[in-house]
This record gives C-alpha cells, structure tokens and sequence, in this order.
C-alpha cells in the first residue's frame, strides 16, 4: 500500500470509529478555482428538484446555494474554510412547518385528550389570558426554536401574539419563519380591542418587512372568531401592506355548523362570497371541504396545509389531501401548535403520519407516497407560504437552508429507498445538522445559536407558574 493510499485508509477508519459527521477544514482541491464559505457533502442528496443524488455535495457562499452535484465535481472546482460531510447520511431542503402556534411549547400536555373547543374554551383560552406576555412568547419561541433545528424544521409559519418578540426570538436562534400576528374578536393577550389589533399590525410589518428572514403575516384566527367586517378589514390590510394572510379554515364540523348557520355558507364559500380569498392566503387545515370548495381553493392560489397529528389528537377529521393536490392546490405541512393538538414539532413524524393516515381512510396504500410526503414538506410547504423562489429545494439560486439526517443505524438499513428510509424509518432524533441560510444552527448535534439547559430551565419555571395560575382561577 502506497503512503498516500494508506493515509486515506487511516483517516477513514478513524472518521468510522468517532461517528463523526464532519471533516475538518480543507486545503482547495487541485484545480479548485472558486472559493465558498462551506461546502456540504453527503451520501444521498435530495434536491426535491430533480434526481436524488448518491455522494453529492452543494457549495455556498454568502447564504445561496452556488452549486449542486457530483461530490468529486464540487470538490473539484470550489475550495472551503470547512466542509461537513455525511457519507451514511441524506441531505435534504430544511423542512417546513407551514403552521404551528411556537410559543405554547410552554403550554405542552395541559390539556390532552379533549375536543377543540373545550380545549381552546377551557384551558387554552383561559391560560392565555393569565399567562401570556412579552417574555412569555419569548421563551416559549425559544424552546420551540430549539426543538424545531434538532427535528430539520428551518422554517416554520406561527399564528399568536406579541409576533414582533416571536420575530426577535426567532432572529436570535436563527430561524426563517412566516409570522403571522393573530386578530381575533375578543380581548387577547397583547391587543384588547380590534384597534389596537391594526395598530400592532401596521408597526410589526414596517418593522419586519424587510428582514431577510422574516416574512409579517396578518392573522385573523378563524371565519368563526372575526366577523365578516374584520374580514374584510383584513383583506384590505394586506393587500395595502403586501403581507399575506394565515387563517385556520374548515378545521372542524362544528367550525362548518357555526359557519354556515351564521352565513348561510360553509367556510371555504363565505370567504369567497365576501371576497377574502387570494394567492396570499395560507388556509391552516381546510379538513372538511366540498368539491366545490376544492375547486375555489385552487382557482384562487390558496395554500392550504395539512396537519395531521393535530387533527388526529382532536378528532376534527382528515383533510382531503390527494383530493386537494389532484386539482392543483398548493399543500403544505404543519404540526399544530404543541400543546394538547399536538405534543411535538417532529415534522419527520408528521411526514410519517401524514402518509399513513392518508393510505388508511381511502383505503389505498398508495394515497400519499413517501416521496410525495417528502414533497409537501419541502417545496409544498414553501409553494404554499408563497417562498418557493427562495427555499423548499436545494437549486443555485436559492438561500442555503437544508439539513443532514443520519441513516446510519441498525434501523434503517438496509436502504433501497431513502425516501422511504427518512420517512417510514426515521424521526426528529436522526437529524444531525441544521443549516439555515448558510447559517450553521446544530452541528452534529450540538445547538450552536441557543443556550439549550438555560431554555428548558425557563420552560420548567413557567410550568410552576402556569399551574399556579390556573388553580388560583378554579
């Protein structure tokens, strides 16, 4: 054996026995001519644009992806300060969690088990009042932030309050998200009466507007909770602003009955009555949906996004999901928000559920497929939020947001699919590195932009509070 053949043979069985994932900084290859700020390598690269990739890499600089390819094509023309490397991993567009509430993390498990209004009326509702501020929406962002980079998720869609310290937080650990702030008729945490409401929205979008990566929403909880009146108000606002709009829609029978007894119309047909629906619309749920109704959400370019676990938990019913996607809709994915209608942000898991539940209720194995679920959680997801020209699959061009999952372990090998490895054989856990905008948020699983013990330190001493709270209330 040659001195340099046996060299490479010694680094690679020491990379094997420490399990380490990344390389460290290299020397530019012979012929290298272009300099990047990172180069990110792995065994299977899914662009979700095209072809998967075996020993592939992506080459960045300044945020953007530059490249994508053959590994020993990018190694070839670009050198790096340091490339991380995955040769038993898959890389793959960040996910993303096209709806969640993030700061009721804090709220996690108070109230399992029950209906959606009883859980929103009795518990949710009430906590919030006596809980909910500034710095609760601040620790409670940052605990699902954590969360959310070990899980892959690199960007998310929020509907709650004080969205502006939901911004601040979301900056800090170094998330891209769609925030949206919610309007709602009756007193809420943050704005007490409507006017106030607009006021916060108007100050948040010129604040936010511009940042790159935050995206203002308006969000109006639901057709049920604000009237038509607001509505509209609403709709106005954002096409003044040039800021979409979050909405939950259709997400329960009872949301339907309520709907249509007020308007004479179930909820998808009165938002088109009174002309609220356009491309800038994200519709949380739609679950119970006509025909009809599926046609006008694809007429109109809403996004719609599915999230099966939270409708699941809550027994609200299953979204018609090929049905939705057959006539062009745009779906995304979403966990909920992870107190009582969903207990996690593991969008691996809900690409799991997602797909098993859709084979079970129409009976057809082959309802949602791994690859398609894949899909929906990537560039659906960012077709849905509006920012597929930016993110959802890994092309030149777009911002360096992706992540590494390890398939290394007994219980995913062997591997003749690794779409179905990640989605049927993984979880959250698998997860190794996180990148957003070409920003390193975990490596090798170590959080790099958050104090980890002081987040859970927080979230434990609110837990106290919050029990104080509600117990003083009975």
């Amino acid at each position: 054996m040659s001195h340099r053949r046996a060299l490479i043979f010694l680094i690679a069985v020491m990379v094997a026995a420490t399990g380490c994932s990344s390389l460290p900084p290299t020397s530019p290859a012979p012929g290298a001519s272009e300099s990047v700020d990172l180069i990110v390598r792995a065994g299977f690269v899914l662009t979700m644009a095209g072809p998967n990739l075996e020993d592939g890499a992506v080459a960045i600089r300044d945020g953007e992806i530059l490249e994508v390819g053959p590994a020993g094509t990018i190694l070839a023309k670009y050198s790096a300060p340091q490339t991380i490397s995955a040769p038993e991993g898959a890389m793959l567009p960040g996910l993303v969690n096209a709806h969640t509430h993030a700061p009721m993390a804090l709220y996690r498990g108070i109230a399992d088990d029950r209906d959606l209004m009883d859980w929103l009326e009795n518990y949710i509702f009430p906590a919030e009042a006596r809980n909910v501020d500034a710095e609760f929406v601040r620790w409670g962002t940052l605990l699902a932030a954590a969360e959310m980079i070990r899980t892959g998720t690199t960007t998310f869609a929020d509907m709650y309050y004080f969205e502006s310290d939901i911004a601040s937080a979301t900056r800090e650990a170094g998330l891209r998200a769609v925030l949206g702030e919610t309007m709602i008729d009756f007193p809420a945490p943050d704005n007490k009466t409507w006017e106030e409401a607009v006021a916060y929205v108007r100050e948040f979008a010129a604040r936010w507007k511009d940042d790159p990566l935050i995206t203002p929403a308006l969000a109006p909880h639901a057709p049920f909770t604000v009237s038509r009146e607001h509505l509209l108000e609403v709709r106005r606002l954002a096409s003044e602003l040039g800021i979409p709009i979050l909405i939950h829609v259709a997400e329960t029978s009872n949301e339907v009955r309520q709907v249509t007894e007020a308007s004479g119309s179930s909820p998808v047909a009165y938002l088109e009555s009174i002309g609220f629906l356009a491309g800038d619309v994200v519709a949380a749920h739609t679950v119970h949906l006509t025909e009809d109704e599926i046609a006008i959400l694809a007429r109109r370019g809403v996004g719609s996004v599915h999230n099966p676990e939270s409708n699941m938990m809550l027994a609200s019913g299953v979204a018609p999901v090929p049905a939705l996607l057959a006539a062009g809709v745009n779906v995304g994915l979403g966990t909920d928000g992870p107190a009582g209608s969903n207990n996690d942000l593991d969008m691996i898991s809900e690409m799991a559920s997602a797909a098993r539940l859709q084979k079970v209720v129409r009976g057809d194995p082959r309802a949602l497929s791994a690859r398609r679920v894949l899909e929906l959680a990537t560039i659906g997801g960012a077709r849905a939020l509006g920012l597929d020209e930016k993110i959802g699959s890994l092309e030149p061009g777009k911002r360096a947001d992706l992540i590494l999952i390890d398939l290394s372990e007994p219980g995913t090998q062997p591997i003749y699919s690794v779409e179905s490895a990640i989605v049927y054989a993984t979880d959250g856990s698998h997860v190794t590195t996180t990148i957003v905008d070409g920003r390193i948020l975990m490596r090798d699983k170590q959080l790099l932009t958050l104090d980890e013990n002081a987040v859970v330190a927080r979230a434990r001493q609110y837990r106290d509070s919050i029990l104080k709270s509600l117990e003083a209330a009975q």
